[in-house]
């Protein structure tokens, strides 16, 4: 009996036809990513409250787990940002023994997630929820290094945001000096350095002339070594966790929390992989690989592990081939573990925090609030709440309330597309500009129709009728007659659909959208990604302003014919 295709990991898949030349191309890939990886694992470790080779053993167990059993060609799993506000509670309250299990229980709910197709649940989860997760949490990431920046000698410092703020400010006089001229060192390293050259990452180079300033100074500043002892050298070691089987009902909230942010960031660096190198994931594949990697994680003292997007796009611009690009990337920390760990004892921990501190803006998404801000009431006081809730209480809380406003939001939308309305003389004139059946459709135009609300948790379905660009025309034409309401996501969908045509030198025209969604793309920033021009109130004048494309596109083209002539004369 065949084992289901559906749950062949790709690593397998892409064994077929392996050659030479695609392992070589991995292994660079790996090996670069490895590096990269290696401060992100330390430094997510720390700020998570727990001690930095903690972040190491996840990238090495989780990772290799998560290349060598997932769903995409290209996806790379270990410790992110997304995590460290969570685990960090966790471990102040319940300690390791309670990360270990909340790590395991949320790995079960993946593992069942995956096996049962309940992964796709993630997609109901609107935009502005997930972009108020991100900044909030972007935003307390930051804010866990300020400390650790300037050197700054508090007591303990308080997990809840205010008061957090409250005593740095209070202990500020107590700012190092030398502390800070490294970590500012280490951060325009970080943010300059790519711009001479991508060959060596900005973090490696940071983290090494700030090793090798306080190794060869001797400067008395906070390192690795002076807070945790250094990181052992060795295999990380296997061991049971000590269990309590009192906190497993206080734990489950924080346990689906991590489950859900691990599906969600999982699956949206799997998507990101798939844009950059033009594939398909398996996204069921995907969560059982994140349910086993964070089952078996806490077994080597490891702490939850997710798809990381920015090591993933590292990944693919490194020349990753398959799965076997990441199973290198654990492998390389694994050399590393082995071979240099004696040497991060002198890694400064404010040499990290500017590590951190570049994650927390690029994780932010904080270009993406001016588009929130320019939607309906409703999706800003989403967003906001979201995002309060977030850095105010605690990111369980902000997870349950964003998935009931999640859901209050969707019933609010699709209550709005209901009209009723009189069939007069005038609506059957208006409609007739709207109907394709008395109309010619050029040869060089290929039309899609969007029918009924183009909300959260049904986007994926324009990604889906588009995967093939290739069998488009030069113009397609978007009609919106039927779309009865849209959303952030949705608009985000059409953003995403407009780039990759325009990648494919494709042009996109909309038409015919009724008011709700008319109205929210004007007061968007869409209008101007895609070109006032190109929007249409009907199909009757997207087809003429297909024709003067076309037109173009021919003048264009004679003129190009005519100028290799004059060449070849």
């Amino acid at each position: 009996m065949m084992f289901p295709r559906q749950w062949i990991p790709r690593s397998i898949e892409c064994l077929h036809g392996y050659t030479f030349k695609a392992f070589t191309q991995d292994l660079v890939a790996g090996l670069t990513v490895g590096l990269v990886a290696l401060p992100l694992a330390m430094a997510f470790a720390i700020a998570s409250g727990v001690p930095p080779q903690a972040g190491i053993y996840t990238a090495v167990v989780a990772g290799f787990l998560i290349s060598a059993l997932g769903g995409s060609r290209t996806q790379i799993g270990g410790p992110t940002g997304a995590f460290v506000v969570i685990v960090s509670g966790i471990v102040l309250k319940f300690g390791l023994s309670g990360l270990a299990l909340v790590g395991m229980m949320a790995g079960v709910m993946l593992l069942i997630m995956g096996l049962t197709g309940l992964g796709t649940a993630v997609k109901y989860i609107p935009r502005p929820v997930t972009i108020g997760f991100t900044n909030g949490i972007a935003l307390l990431i930051a804010s866990t290094q300020i400390k650790d920046f300037f050197g700054l000698k508090t007591p303990a410092v308080p997990s809840e945001f205010l008061p957090r703020m409250a005593m740095l400010l209070e202990h500020a006089a107590s700012i190092q000096w030398q502390t800070v001229l490294i970590a500012v060192a280490s951060l325009a390293i970080i943010l300059f350095w790519p711009k001479l050259t991508k060959r060596i990452p900005g973090s490696i180079l940071a983290l090494l002339v700030a090793t090798l300033a306080v190794a060869v100074f001797h400067l008395p500043i906070a390192t690795i070594g002076s807070k945790f002892g250094g990181i052992p050298q060795g295999f990380p070691h296997f061991s049971l966790p000590s269990f309590h089987a009192a906190h497993i009902l206080p734990l489950l909230p924080s346990a689906f929390t991590v489950a859900l942010l691990a599906a969600v960031e999982s699956l949206l660096s799997a998507v990101v992989a798939d844009g950059m190198r033009g594939d398909r994931h398996n996204s069921n594949m995907e969560l059982v690989a994140q349910g086993v990697a964070n089952i078996v994680s806490p077994l080597f003292g490891g702490i939850p592990a997710t798809g990381a997007i920015a090591r993933t796009a590292t990944n693919i611009r490194s020349g990753a081939q398959t799965p076997i690009s990441g199973m290198i990337h654990a492998l390389t920390l694994l050399a590393i573990l082995l071979v240099a760990a004696p040497l991060a004892r002198f890694v400064p921990l404010g040499a990290l925090a500017a590590v951190l501190f570049v994650v927390a803006y690029n994780m932010g998404e904080w270009r993406e609030i001016g588009t929130i801000l320019s939607l309906s009431k409703t999706d800003i006081a989403v967003w906001f709440t979201t995002f309060a809730l977030t850095v105010m209480a605690d990111l369980t809380v902000a997870v349950g309330v964003g998935m009931a406003l999640a859901a209050l939001l969707y019933i609010y939308r699709v209550a709005e597309t209901t009209t009723v309305q009189a069939v007069t003389p005038e609506y059957l004139e208006d409609g007739q500009a709207h109907i394709l059946q008395d109309k010619e459709i050029p040869a060089n135009v290929t039309i899609l129709r969007i029918h009924g609300p183009f909300l959260f948790g049904t986007t994926e379905k324009l990604g889906d009728a588009t995967r093939n660009l290739n069998e488009f025309r030069d113009i397609v034409i978007l009609r919106l007659r039927n779309m009865t309401a849209l959303d952030a996501t949705g608009i985000h969908a059409l953003e995403q659909f407009s780039d990759r045509l325009h990648r494919a030198g494709k042009t996109l025209l909309l038409c015919g959208a009724r008011d709700q969604p008319s109205q929210l793309l004007s007061r968007s920033d869409f209008l101007k990604h895609i070109g006032t021009e190109n929007v249409m109130p009907n199909v009757r004048a997207a087809l003429d302003r297909a024709q003067r494309l076309q037109g173009d596109f021919e003048g264009v083209g004679r003129e190009i014919a005519h100028e290799l002539a004059d060449r070849s004369m």
